[in-house]
């Protein structure tokens, strides 16, 4: 195995931890947040969602980031390794300022602004959608765009829902939440793993297909393992910046909102991860914690300078993963 793809390969590895340390740590937020189990509970609850969803749910969304770039083989290792550096790059410059960004919007923009340097328009494959199976970048953009929304509206009618039950709730109310949470933290952290966890699965069948060491997009045992275990590790090193953000920065959640919060995020990238769909764990979760403010009608208890903040990110990590991969092509060419 030559030394660039071998490069390439690590650097994916390397995206699944800075996955770990954004997105991963979504899923356990609102139940450490909240007390219902303690920060080593919730990583061993993570750690297990995060290997067995790309196992047991397929390949559907790494099909989908695997066929994004179309260069040449004898570009393609270099044109993917400059593309995961960029999103490496972005992941950890804001998560050293704590500030939620979607590792999906980083690694698409990386390889977008790879390929387009090597190769112009025709080395990206756009696409849309295939039915309701998105493909290409903008099919891809259409999912990252739409699941926040329908995370939101899905918490805001879930807190509505439990609300409504918990009217003449006594004290016992309390117990059958806390289990609740562990319940759906434990699906979303499932979930997580079936579709964040596969991004970087996608690209690292995209660098074997592209070497001639495979004839398909189906990723090896061994990559699929090496990536779970990658995002569990990126969660127990240092998701604890995310998570004082996601759990208590935007709106400082209770049980039963933050169980809210969980199953909505769980519904919405559980759906995601069978249509193929890349979503972003991150604004899908703070966006269901805006979602469960509107629910209570307590818009004004949401901490819209950090919601402000986030979407700042959201709107620049494109852009500037671009930008960044552009550069890393620049040193990857020279160097090699």
């Amino acid at each position: 195995m030559d030394t660039g793809l071998l490069a390439a390969i690590a650097l994916a590895v390397l995206f699944a931890v800075t996955n770990g340390l954004h997105d991963a740590s979504n899923a356990i937020a609102a139940l450490v947040a909240t007390r219902a189990a303690t920060p080593f509970q919730a990583i061993v609850l993570a750690s297990v969602g995060n290997v067995l969803g790309p196992f047991v749910l397929g390949a559907a969304v790494a099909d989908t980031i695997g066929g994004i770039v179309t260069v040449s083989p004898d570009e393609a290792v270099e044109v993917i390794g400059a593309g995961l550096a960029a999103a490496v790059g972005w992941n950890l410059a804001t998560w050293r300022l704590g500030l939620p960004s979607s590792s999906g919007h980083a690694l698409l923009g990386g390889l977008v602004g790879a390929a387009l340097l090597a190769g112009g328009l025709d080395a990206v494959q756009w696409g849309g959608l295939d039915g309701l199976r998105p493909f290409g970048v903008l099919g891809t953009l259409a999912a990252l765009a739409v699941s926040p929304v329908v995370g939101a509206l899905a918490a805001l009618v879930a807190i509505r829902a439990l609300r409504r039950l918990a009217r003449r709730a006594t004290r016992r109310w309390h117990a059958p939440v806390l289990r609740g949470e562990w319940a759906m933290s434990a699906a979303l952290a499932f979930s997580h793993g079936a579709n964040d966890a596969q991004k970087s699965i996608g690209v690292v069948a995209a660098l074997l297909l592209a070497s001639g060491r495979t004839e398909t997009l189906a990723s090896p045992d061994w990559a699929v393992l090496l990536c779970a275990t990658a995002l569990t590790l990126g969660t127990a090193l240092g998701g604890w910046r995310i998570i004082r953000t996601v759990g208590r920065g935007i709106y400082p959640i209770r049980p039963a909102e933050g169980l809210a919060s969980q199953a909505s995020s769980a519904v919405v990238i559980f759906g995601c991860s069978l249509a193929g769909a890349p979503a972003s764990t991150t604004q899908v979760v703070a966006s269901s914690i805006v979602g469960v403010g509107g629910g209570r009608r307590k818009w004004h208890h949401v901490h819209w300078e950090v919601v402000r903040a986030m979407g700042i990110a959201w709107v620049f990590t494109m852009p500037a993963a671009a930008a960044l991969a552009a550069f890393a092509l620049g040193l990857w060419r020279l160097i090699a």
